[in-house]
């Protein structure tokens, strides 16, 4: 039976925070949690060694922490810490899996996988089925309030927020156009396709073009293909970044943004692109309670959600988001969110605009998101889930 957990802090600020969210919920639940700091590995691991008890112990983490290779983690015969020790590992990836091929070889024997889209479920029982996976298990939010405390309208001095980080998807032309003019067509087919489509899920769409333009492709190669067209996930994901932001900007509508990079952000009305810093989780939290709208674009999870969908239901801004499927079945439009869509930007000022011109409205909203999000979309209800689904059934 298991009492202990292992998660992970100190590296990715993100997955830091995630790790500390569901780790209260662990502790609520009567386990012991141990938590492996890795800005000091060495001295951490120590306690580690006395904390790892097998038969009691298993570990959660995000993004492979704890199992990419980390020297530390890997005895002389390369093995890996949680394996040799027996301890069951539970590994919730937050990308697309392409990004973490070069990690597999450093799984342990115990090993269970959980994603945060159903095309990465797909994706994993497609080209690896062999990893054990884990319930499908969609990103959640945190709240700094409860629905008595929540800031209302006239608390909320900014109109529209987006936190993240923005990167010119130009900075990636070195990467599409080093090969050769073929290649680069090639590149840049897809990344169209990616734009006029923008429904279509990041498997599919790649594994047309490959099918179509690459010879004799079979299943291996395709698989082993992918990750070396990771580029492409980042350039549509930062495409249609910028043109949401910029479609508001040049229509007049004021967006502070949150984040690095956002002054290299080319559109016609800069002046209303209102820069922030770069924050943490826990002030993303407290710059969205500053907003009337928070405004969503996923990260091409095209069937799941993002956090920033419900850390924006759960602090009160309503949230305007692009479309997913799963977030289609889950959230009601015009109740919980707004949806948009990545191919009818036109309408995006409208939608704002509208919002912005209906108090009522938008505390209908609000309220609504806050109770829809509360019922089901906390790190809470994830941590109960994997407790529920895994942890309990490890005999």
């Amino acid at each position: 039976m298991i009492k202990r957990l292992v998660l992970f802090t100190k590296g990715i600020e993100t997955l830091w925070f995630f790790s500390e969210q569901i780790g209260k919920t662990f502790e609520k639940l009567g386990y012991e949690v141990f938590y492996f700091d890795q800005c000091a590995e060495y001295d951490s691991f120590s306690g580690l060694l006395d904390f790892c008890v097998p038969g009691i112990t298993a570990a959660v983490s995000f993004n492979f922490d704890g199992c990419s290779g980390e020297n530390y983690m890997i005895d002389s015969k390369g093995i890996n810490f949680f394996e040799a020790r027996e301890i069951p590992f539970i590994n919730i990836v937050v990308d697309h899996p392409f990004y973490y091929h070069k990690f597999l070889p450093f799984l342990p024997k115990d090993y269970t996988q959980i994603s945060v889209d159903r095309e990465h479920e797909a994706y994993l029982k497609r080209f690896f089925p062999w990893i054990k996976r884990g319930p499908f298990l969609p990103l959640a939010g945190t709240s700094l309030w409860t629905e008595e405390t929540l800031p209302g309208w006239e608390d909320r001095p900014v109109d529209v927020v987006f936190t993240g980080n923005y990167s010119p998807p130009q900075r990636l032309e070195k990467t599409i156009t080093r090969i050769n003019d073929e290649y680069t067509q090639f590149y840049y087919g897809i990344i169209y396709d990616f734009i006029e489509h923008p429904r279509r899920n990041m498997t599919e769409v790649l594994e047309e073009h490959m099918m179509e333009q690459v010879d004799d492709i079979d299943e291996n190669g395709l698989r082993d293909t992918l990750p070396s067209m990771v580029f492409i996930d980042l350039y549509v994901r930062h495409y249609f970044r910028a043109e949401v932001v910029k479609t508001l900007a040049d229509a007049g509508i004021k967006v502070t943004c949150f984040g690095s990079g956002w002054e290299f952000l080319d559109c016609g009305h800069p002046e209303n692109i209102l820069p922030g810093r770069a924050v943490d989780s826990c002030e993303c939290l407290q710059q969205i309670s500053r907003a009337k709208i928070s405004l969503n674009v996923m990260p091409w999870f095209k069937d799941g959600a993002h956090d920033r969908v419900f850390n924006s239901m759960l602090n009160g801004a309503v949230c305007v988001t692009d479309w997913s499927r799963y977030m289609e079945e889950e959230l009601r439009d015009g109740k919980d969110v707004l949806f948009y869509e990545l191919g009818e930007l036109q309408k995006l000022p409208g939608q704002v605009m509208e919002l912005l011109e209906d108090r009522g409205r938008w505390e209908r909203i609000q309220r609504q998101a806050f109770r829809t999000a509360k019922e089901g979309h906390t790190w809470e209800h994830r941590a109960r889930r994997i407790h529920e689904e895994i942890l309990c059934k490890i005999p």
